[in-house]
This record gives structure tokens, sequence and C-alpha cells, in this order.
């Protein structure tokens, strides 16, 4: 049997289900996906946790949607469930907001509110609508505000087909036309070394995600592809008839793979590849740069974006604290996190000098996104693995040789620091 590996969901549009408990959201997933997804009740307050289901939405391709607790929940347990409905909106890319067709309140607007203020395609869908029309004059405010609106009865699958064309027109244009990881640096025809450790924490049998990804970019693009271990990277190009066009390596090897490629070849890591892939290069080299402040003693906090069990010399524990221990001179106060468990507010984020975040390659980019906006809303400094690992390991510039306008990022807050 040949094994098909589903779509991983930091490539699929992520569409976020919200509303009042009851008003279908559940039933309407399920008309959408022609599946059971999610629980169907009568009793409000069903949906305890966000459900996501992922499929195929033609002509987009691969979706997640993601059916959240309603927001209008009371109680302890309430405000849990509504807690991480708000998670949600950071990694929303479309936002469907279901009401029920004769109701429109302070809940529906908040939610509509929250979208268009943080630039989320939205849509409206009046679910129930053979119960009741939805006001007139909300239609017409909605479509002033070129609000895409939808009647729906999900319980009999009526106006799911609009809802669809509805999605697919809504789609963010930097998932239409994703920006590339790699291919722009190596043109067609030409080559690209990737250098990849296999040491404990290696997934056994198979490559990580970065990695397969920017092999699968190349090969869209019609480059040349080499896969090598760090240990054989200095006879691999030694072979070669002329230098690669770029090497990559995995942050953990910068310092054996500096070494071994020659100045003249240009050289970065995967990480740093995904910082500008998945988040905003410049925003996150400036955060690194901020390393230069910290001192024996500052929080820094360390996310993650998925849950891993940790082993041996793990990078995000182990590492990277221990390679910034060294250059700071002293022990730092060390919180990590892991998953959606990220803090937002100025008042949770305020109490780091700096955030150090993986490269997101399990996430879609609007996530990673929402979370430099927290930061730079905090006013706390953001950056990632691999550009914290070339830092404190002195290969920083060397490193953003392939991004000019970063490096250049990096050259002006220095000497702006150095001012001060």
């Amino acid at each position: 049997m040949t094994r098909m590996d589903p779509t991983p969901k930091g490539l699929r549009l992520h569409i976020g289900l919200f509303g009042r408990r009851n008003v279908g959201k559940s039933s309407l997933l399920n008309a959408i996906t022609r599946q059971a997804a999610s629980i169907v009740s009568e009793v409000a307050g069903t949906t305890t946790d966000p459900v996501e289901k992922p499929m195929e939405l033609l002509p987009l391709g691969p979706v997640l949607f993601i059916d959240t607790a309603g927001i209008d929940d009371v109680g302890a347990l309430g405000e849990l469930r509504v807690a991480r409905t708000r998670q949600v909106f950071d990694r929303t890319d479309i936002g469907v907001v279901i009401a029920e067709a004769g109701q429109w309140g302070p809940f529906e607007q908040a939610i509509l509110n929250e979208l268009e203020g943080r630039k989320i395609p939205a849509i409206v869908a009046f679910n129930k609508s053979d119960l009741a029309a939805p006001p007139a004059d909300l239609l017409t405010r909605l479509a002033a505000a070129q609000i895409p609106t939808v009647a729906t009865v999900a319980s009999a699958g009526q106006g799911v087909l609009e809802l669809r064309e509805a999605l697919i027109a809504a789609a963010p244009e930097d998932f239409i036309n994703a920006p590339t990881i790699l291919s722009d640096l190596v043109p067609p025809g030409e080559l690209a070394v990737l250098v990849v450790p296999i040491d404990k924490e290696a997934p056994k049998g198979r490559l990580i995600n970065p990695q397969v990804q920017s092999i699968r970019d190349l090969l869209d693009h019609d480059a040349f592809c080499m896969v090598v271990k760090e240990r054989e990277l200095r006879e691999a190009l030694a072979r070669l008839t002329r230098p690669p066009a770029l090497v990559v390596t995995d942050s953990q090897a910068f310092l054996k793979v500096a070494a071994d490629t020659p100045p003249n070849v240009p050289m970065t890591s995967f990480s740093i590849l995904f910082a500008r892939h998945k988040g905003d290069l410049a925003e996150l080299v400036r955060g690194a740069a901020a390393i230069d402040q910290l001192r024996p003693g500052s929080r820094v906090l360390i996310a993650e974006s998925c849950s891993h069990h940790p082993i041996g010399e793990d990078i995000g524990r182990v590492k990277i604290p221990r390679w910034l221990t060294q250059y700071v001179g002293g022990k730092l106060d060390i919180t990590t996190v892991q998953g959606h468990d990220f803090p937002t507010t100025p008042e949770e984020l305020g109490r780091f000098q700096l955030v150090i975040h993986c490269g997101a390659c399990m996430w879609n980019r609007r996530e990673m996104l929402s979370r430099i906006l927290h930061c730079r809303r905090a006013g706390v400094p953001i950056t990632n693995y691999g550009l914290t690992i070339a830092f404190s390991l002195g290969i920083f510039e060397r490193a953003l040789g392939p991004f000019p306008g970063a490096l250049d990022v990096f050259r002006r807050s220095r000497q702006s620091a150095s001012i001060k």
C-alpha cells in the first residue's frame, strides 16, 4: 500500500468559525465538509474546545476549518472556552461570523471588529435563515463595509455552495501566491546543498518539515538539490565542478558548516529561511540585535510551536540557553512555552526582555505574524532559533549574507544602539 501523508497544517488556509453558542457553527462545518466533524446538539455549549477539520477546498486546495466554542459562554469553564476561542483569531486566515438570521448584537459585532482590526477577511453567514431574515439595514451596512453575507440553513445543506464560493473569493493573496522558501535564492538549473544532521532528535525514517519543504520548493522551481550530513559537506563541495548557489544548514551545525563552506558561497540555515517564510525577517533580525542588551538574570521567553518530548541536547531547552549564557556571561531567567500557550497581553509579555521563537514550520504564517504583532505592541523584541544561534556563535552577518536587506537592518540597528 502506498502511504499518502496529509498536507501539514502550516500549509493549509485556516478558516475560523465564530459565533454565539448554538447558532449552528458545528452544523455548518459538518455541512461544508460533508462529514460529522463536530458534535451537534440542541444543548448550548456542546463544542468545548476548537475542533479542527482538514479538507481540500477546490480550487484553493488544502484548508483547515476550526470550529470554535461560543464566545458568549459564562462561568469559570466558559471563560476557559472563550480564552481558547480567542487564541484561534491568531491563526485565522478567513473568519466566518455565524449568526441566527434574525439576530445581530454586540457579540457578533465584536467578532467582526476583531477580524477587521486584524485585517482578516471576514464573511457573515446568517444561519437558520428559514426561521427569520436578517434586518435590511444590517445587510446594507455590511454591504457598505464590503463584508460578504450568505444565508444558510445548515441542517438542510442550503447556502453551503454559496458559502464555499465566498470563501474562495476571500482567500488572501499571500495564500494564493505563497512566498517562496529559497527558490528565489537558487535560480533554475543551479544547485543548493542542504546540510541535514542525523542526531537523537531527528525523526526516525524521515526528515523534518523545513527540510522536506525546502527540497520541494527547489524541485518546483527547477533547481538542483544535494542533501548531505555535516560530516560529509567538505568532501561533497570538493566533488562539485562549480560552487553551489547556496548552502543551507540545520542551525545546530552552524559552526562546522560555516567553517567548511568557502567564504564566496552564500550560507544560511533552515530556521532563518523560515523566519522569512513564516514571519517577518527584518523584525526578527532587529530582535536578535537585542541579545546584546541581555544581562545575567534577564528574563527570556522561549516559544515552541509544536509539542514534543525533549530528549538529550534539546535545542530550545538546552543548547540555546547554553549558548546565550556563554554569550551574556551569566545565567538567564528562561521560561519555555509550547503550542498555543503563548502570552499575548502587554502585561504578560512585558515581563520579558526577549522572546525567542522556533521556526514555526508546523504553523500557518498568520499565527507567527500575530505573535510578532503581540510582541511589538508590548515593546518586547522577538527573534527566532536560527537567528539567535547565529548571533550567539558570532556568525550572524555570514548567515544573513543571502538577505542583503535584512543584513542592512541589522547593521543599522547596531549602529543606532551604539549611538544611544
